[in-house]
This record gives structure tokens, C-alpha cells and sequence, in this order.
């Protein structure tokens, strides 16, 4: 027991710095007289209150982190975040149980995007806001923004960073020091997400419908202000610009520091990630545009190509913002959107999935044995972007794919054995731990989660979790191993 406090010390620490995250919507609910300020203020001081409690107990307990320490701080820290977070939620919205507002927030931390509330319109805009800004602190994940904070409360970073960093490939620096590399990630995310808010201003919406959609696009969080996301603006010119942010936010943020560093946007090429990504989706949009006007849904090829074009990129992204009932297309481009969200993220974004490096390293080991099986004695190692990949790296991706893959395929048949249908299941799982949102059936575009049992919500938001922290993170706190000394 005495190995955990020093690991309770440290949330203690995070829980008090994310009490501040309550001051953009305590200004909100100031400047719109929301009615919602007293409640806001509440759910800080109880934050900061609960962080500074737990870190002045187990303050003799500090020590510097083991890497075990952590996955069970990443692990942890996601699950308290999300449960203090509902307390504004709870205070404002008398019916909503704990069940649902811990789903709406865990949601909104893993950028997942799946929610369970209606009548979005007329929300308070300081709720509205609070739920985007836990999709936009979610993004590049709670933890790398604390990394660059850490170092100054004297607790290294590098067993939080490896932890919670996407991708296989975490050992790469940016920086000479971890909290540099953080902090220049955030410093692009930053820069990105002024960009886009400032353009959907100008395209037409509200400041808080810019800035909520904004941390929305550029988490791949997929929140919205609107019951109807961004179908209800019907507004070509912000499909446009979020089309392009949410490919931003795909590609991985090293890429977009080191071209900006090097003013050099020949590091997007020479990125196999971005090739990939854009390949795939650019193709892919194209391909079922012309597929979904040939079958005719639409009446002509350029409306198609706009409205499965702003679909396909947000749902095969793991965004999860909508403007049409893809449900009522043929059925091939939904569940090809769906298939997208499990490959195509890179690593290093705020996407979802196995990411792209993974996806490429799988296809190139297997094409290494289907040409072993020609060639016995040929040494032909696993290459991506001409550089060769290690096989304990390539072993690796093949056991995450393994559980990610089967993980899929056992919390469907447990949503399915809680009287789910398969389809709903099916979506309700893949929406989930891609961190997509939407899914098919009952949890399609054109409704949401609300209509789950308790017990099928905390199997979605355990499915999101496992997602955002990509499956081993998560699963390797509940082996034996793990808690042996």
C-alpha cells in the first residue's frame, strides 16, 4: 500500500493544477449571467481543496516515479479528472446521475466525443464550454501538459510522457529535455487552435461556437454546441476549414514542430505517417463520394463529395462531428468510415486507433513472410520510410493489435450479452475505444448514448479509456506482474 502514496502524491498535485481549468467557463457563465457561475466556483474549490488535501498527506511519501508508477498514474489520473469533473454537471442538471456525467466526461477527456445530453442548444454556454475545453485539455492528454509543470514541483516526467505519448516510437526526443519537448508540442496545439478559432469566426459562427468547435476539431474530440454537430450551421466555407484542421490534428505534432522549426514543409513528405493519413483519406473521400452518388443519395457528384468528404474525414479521424445521417447511406461508406478510425490516425496526434506507423509496420511484416515463404534464407527487414524498424518494436505492434483487435471483439459480445444488438454493439464499441463517438444503430449519428443501460455506459466509458491510453497502458495495471514487487 505504501507503493501507491507516492502516486496519490502526485495526483494530488495534477488534481490542484486542473482546478484552474475551471476558470474559462466561471468566465463564461460571468459574461453570459448563465446562472451556472455559483455552481463552476463550487467545482473549483472542491477540486483544489481535494488536490491540495491529498497532496499534504502523502506529502513525507515523495519520491521520484518508477515506471510502473507511471501507468498507474496515468491510469488514474484520467479516472479522477473525469469524476471531479462532473461535478458542475451534476450540480446544473438536477436528473443527470453520476453514471451519465462521468460518461459525458470521460468523453470529452479521451476526445472521444460520445455524449448523452439533448438539447445541446440550450445549454448553458458555460457547460457547453466546460465540456469542449475537456476535449481540447484531452487532446495531447492531460499528462504531457502536466510534464512541462512537473519538473518544476521536482517530479520527473519521462515515466508519465512514455506512458501516455501515442504511438510505438516514444523513445524519440524532440528536445534535449522532456519538459521542452512537452512544452513545444502545446506551444503548436496552441498555435493551431487560435488559427482555426479566428477562421470559423470569420466564417460565420459565434465566439463560442468558433472556440468550442475549435477545441473540438483540433482534439479530435468531436463535441458540438448543436443536437445536430455541425449540421445545424449548414455552412460549407466551417465544414472547409474543420476538414482541414482535423487532418492537422491527425498528423503527428512532432512533424508540425519540427517543419515549423525548420520552416521546412518538406517534412510533411518525408513523414510515411502524413503520406499515409492523407492518402488514405484523400482517397477514400473521392471513392465513396462517387460510390454514394452512383447509388443515388445524393443528386449530384459535388454534393456528394462535400457532404462525405467533411463525414468521412471526421468520423475516419476519430473526430466524430457530423452533418448527415450516414446511417441512411449505402451501407459500405459507414462501415468504411468506422474501419478508417481504427488505422489511419498518426501516432504523436490527437487521434484514435492503432495509428498509421502501426498500420504500416503490420503490412510491411507481412509482407516480410509472404516473401519468407518464397525466399526462406532472405534477410529482409521490417522498413518503414527507409528506416528499419527493430523486431522487438515490430513484436510489440503485433501484440497491441492483438488485444486491441480482440478487445474489440469481447466488449462486443458483452454489450451484445447486455441486450445490445450487434450492429449497435458493434458501433457502440468501435466508436468508443477508436475515440470516434458516433456509431451505428442506436448510438448512430442521428441520435447518442442516452438510451444505454448504466451497465452498457460504463462499458463505453472503460471502452474509452482503454482507447486514449492504447490498450497496454491500461491493461498492464490489471495483471498479476504488475503488482507483484
Amino acid at each position: 500500500m505504501d507503493a501507491l502514496l507516492p502516486v496519490a502524491n502526485v495526483l494530488g498535485r495534477l488534481l490542484s493544477i486542473f482546478s484552474f481549468a475551471y476558470l474559462m467557463p466561471i468566465a463564461a457563465a460571468i459574461y453570459y449571467n448563465d446562472g451556472t457561475t455559483a455552481d463552476f466556483v463550487a467545482a473549483m474549490v472542491i477540486s483544489l481543496l481535494g488536490g491540495l488535501t491529498l497532496y499534504f498527506t502523502t506529502r513525507a511519501n515523495y519520491r521520484e516515479l518508477k515506471p510502473r508508477d507511471g501507468f498507474l498514474l496515468v491510469s488514474s489520473v484520467w479516472v479522477l479528472m473525469a469524476s471531479i469533473a462532473t461535478i458542475p454537471l451534476l450540480l446544473v442538471y438536477d436528473t443527470m446521475s453520476f453514471t451519465d456525467a462521468f460518461f459525458e466526461t470521460i468523453s470529452g477527456l479521451t476526445t472521444t466525443g460520445a455524449t448523452v445530453m439533448t438539447n445541446l442548444d440550450h445549454a448553458p454556454p458555460a457547460i457547453n464550454l466546460w465540456r469542449h475545453e475537456l476535449n481540447w485539455l484531452g487532446g495531447m492528454g492531460i499528462i504531457v501538459l502536466a510534464v512541462a509543470v512537473l519538473p518544476m514541483l521536482g517530479v520527473g516526467g519521462m515515466q508519465l510522457y512514455k506512458a501516455e505519448t501515442p504511438g510505438p516510437m516514444k523513445d524519440a526526443k524532440l528536445t534535449a529535455r522532456i519538459a521542452d519537448t512537452a512544452k513545444a508540442l502545446w506551444l503548436v496545439y496552441v498555435g493551431f487552435t487560435i488559427a482555426c478559432t479566428l477562421l470559423l469566426q470569420q466564417a460565420g459562427l459565434s465566439w463560442l461556437d468558433a472556440i468550442c468547435h475549435t477545441f473540438a476539431a483540433m482534439s479530435l474530440g468531436g463535441f458540438s454546441t448543436r443536437d445536430a454537430s455541425v449540421g445545424a450551421f449548414d455552412n460549407p466555407q466551417v465544414e472547409f476549414i474543420l476538414i482541414v484542421f482535423m487532418m492537422i490534428a491527425a498528423m503527428n505534432f512532432a512533424t508540425h514542430f519540427l517543419a515549423i522549426r525548420g520552416r521546412d514543409l518538406r517534412t510533411y513528405w518525408r513523414d510515411m505517417e502524413v503520406r499515409g493519413v492523407i492518402g488514405l483519406i484523400v482517397a477514400s473521400c473521392f471513392g465513396v463520394a462517387l460510390y454514394v452518388w452512383l447509388e443515388g443519395t445524393y443528386e449530384d457528384y459535388p454534393t456528394a463529395l462535400r457532404h462525405v468528404s467533411f463525414n468521412l474525414v471526421s468520423i475516419g479521424l476519430s473526430s466524430g462531428f457530423v452533418s448527415q445521417d450516414y446511417e441512411k447511406w449505402p451501407v459500405f461508406a459507414p462501415l468504411w468510415m468506422m474501419f478508417l478510425a481504427n488505422i489511419t490516425c498518426s501516432s504523436g496526434s490527437t487521434g484514435g486507433g492503432i495509428k498509421m506507423i502501426r498500420t504500416l509496420i503490420l503490412a510491411k511484416q507481412a509482407n516480410r513472410e509472404l516473401t519468407r515463404l518464397v525466399h526462406p534464407a532472405i534477410v529482409n527487414p521490417v522498413k518503414v520510410g527507409g528506416s528499419p524498424i527493430p523486431n522487438n518494436v515490430v513484436i510489440a505492434v503485433l501484440g497491441f493489435i492483438f488485444l486491441y483487435f480482440m478487445s474489440v471483439v469481447m466488449l462486443t459480445f458483452l454489450l451484445i450479452l447486455s441486450g445490445l444488438d450487434f450492429i449497435s454493439a458493434l458501433g457502440a464499441v468501435v466508436g468508443s475505444i477508436t475515440n470516434a463517438g458516433p456509431g451505428l444503430g442506436v448510438v448512430g449519428p442521428s441520435s447518442n448514448y442516452a438510451g444505454l443501460t448504466d451497465f452498457q455506459t460504463w462499458v463505453c466509458s472503460f471502452t474509452m479509456l482503454l482507447g486514449r491510453l492504447e490498450v497496454l497502458s491500461l491493461a498492464v495495471v490489471f495483471t498479476p506482474q504488475f503488482w507483484r514487487k
